[in-house]
């Protein structure tokens, strides 16, 4: 069975015993991990097919289990390069996770207190074993990573946010994880890649597949610099159910969760109130009132089912939940950390001398600046396709923005100063 186990000295009865539970039951079964815990994986596979347990789930994943075969999950996992992850190995991801053993083992005391009806959110517990692909050692997630997602449809404000911040958080080496899917996560994915930085996929099907298939370049990318992470063996399809009960695993696996854009139903909002379930760091970016994209983003920042930062872009993100050696780093370089702005909170004063040389401008300048990225050059041609404006336009506007120190020329064009000149 080699190529199939993690590094570390874990035996083959306990790979075989993980893959074989994480083909049985859905992700996040209550009962299947209480058993797991009670009795280890290989005496809970042993029980599982000797028929002798209790909980009336369990039995009833009975049929199921005659068509389990491990090995050929293993042997398939190896062909597609995808390896299993299990909690008694080296790279099992126990700081990541350590916040989701603590929310359900509260959820197991009120399941085994009676309430067992299952949550449409996905069950806060921890995976029983993980399928990966690519080279990131994720036992280290969680130490310095950042979740973002948001709307599947998401507007063109939602997809530059989505881009610059993951491009400027992969230039911090922050490893930017999220759910491969349209719209804000797939951005957030380019725009780590096009920083040449690590992303990671929590995908709700097999790893070795991509999902949606439009974005096959996406996860091959993604599985040479960083990680596609499935709670199901290769060959799974992704399930609505699967969908909602990866978002725990996203947001364990940042630092923090930043919120782009959602809808007032949205799949990311469910994110959130994981992360914020777990203690995590959950942030939102505000957006147009008028926008049915942003009303999600409003409803967290309301904070009225928990607390949730203010931010605009990837100063903020750092400085919420980046450590000391960030801020101290922002400040000797000269760039404009601010202060972690929740509601309510005053912005930075760095970010409130921008605003007011931003509004002493014309119009046309303030437009042209608005259409740049927040954290790489940019060429005039390329700087009036994203305004919709005319090179001439571009070319005029950036004397007077040099001149209110607030972009910078580059080899590359032209960038926002780090900082507001004095």
């Amino acid at each position: 069975m080699t190529g199939v186990g993690p590094v570390g000295v874990v035996g083959d009865d306990v790979l075989l015993a993980r893959a074989f539970l994480s083909r049985a039951a859905e992700p996040a079964c209550i009962p299947l991990w209480h058993l797991v815990r009670t009795h280890g994986p290989v005496e809970a596979v042993s029980l599982l097919r000797r028929g002798q347990v209790d909980d009336e789930m369990l039995v009833g994943l009975a049929r199921r289990i005659e068509a389990v075969d491990p090995h050929a999950d293993l042997e398939a996992a190896d062909r597609h390069g995808v390896r299993l992850v299990v909690p008694e190995s080296d790279e099992w991801p126990h700081f990541a996770l350590a916040a989701l053993e603590r929310t359900g083992e509260a959820r197991l005391a009120e399941f085994l207190g009676g309430k067992r009806a299952h949550a449409d959110g996905g069950e806060p517990v921890p995976p029983l074993a993980l399928w990966v692909r690519g080279p990131l050692d994720i036992s280290a997630l969680a130490v310095r990573s950042v979740g973002i997602v948001g709307a599947r449809s998401a507007t063109a404000y939602g997809h530059r946010v989505a881009t610059d911040l993951g491009y400027g958080l992969a230039l911090r080496d922050f490893v930017v994880v999220s759910g491969g899917a349209y719209g804000i996560d797939v951005a957030a994915h380019r725009g780590a890649l096009a920083a040449a930085g690590t992303t990671v996929v929590v995908t709700a099907g097999g790893a070795e597949r991509a999902y949606p298939s439009s974005h096959h370049g996406l996860f091959e990318q993604a599985a040479e610099r960083g990680a596609i992470v499935s709670e199901s063996p290769v060959g799974c399809a992704p399930r609505r159910g699967r969908f909602l009960t990866r978002n725990r695993l996203i947001a364990a696996f940042g630092t923090g969760t930043t919120v782009v854009e959602a809808s007032a139903r949205s799949g990311a909002l469910n994110t959130a109130r994981h992360a914020q379930k777990q203690g995590r760091t959950v942030m939102a970016v505000p957006g147009p009132v008028t926008s049915a994209m942003s009303v999600g983003c409003h409803d967290l920042l309301l904070q009225a089912r928990g607390p949730c930062d203010l931010v605009t872009g990837v100063d903020d993100v750092v400085s919420a939940i980046g450590s000391s050696g960030d801020l101290a780093t922002a400040l000797a370089d000269g760039s404009s950390v601010g202060n972690a702005p929740t509601v309510g909170r005053h912005r930075s004063a760095s970010a409130v001398e921008l605003r007011v040389r931003l509004d002493e401008l014309e119009a046309a300048p303030r437009a042209i600046y608005d259409g740049m990225p927040a954290a790489r050059s940019i060429t005039p041609d390329e700087l009036a396709a994203s305004c919709a404006a005319s090179v001439v336009d571009v070319i005029r506007a950036l004397p007077a923005l040099e001149l209110a120190g607030l972009v910078e020329r580059t080899r590359d064009g032209y960038r926002r100063c780090r900082a507001p000149a004095p």
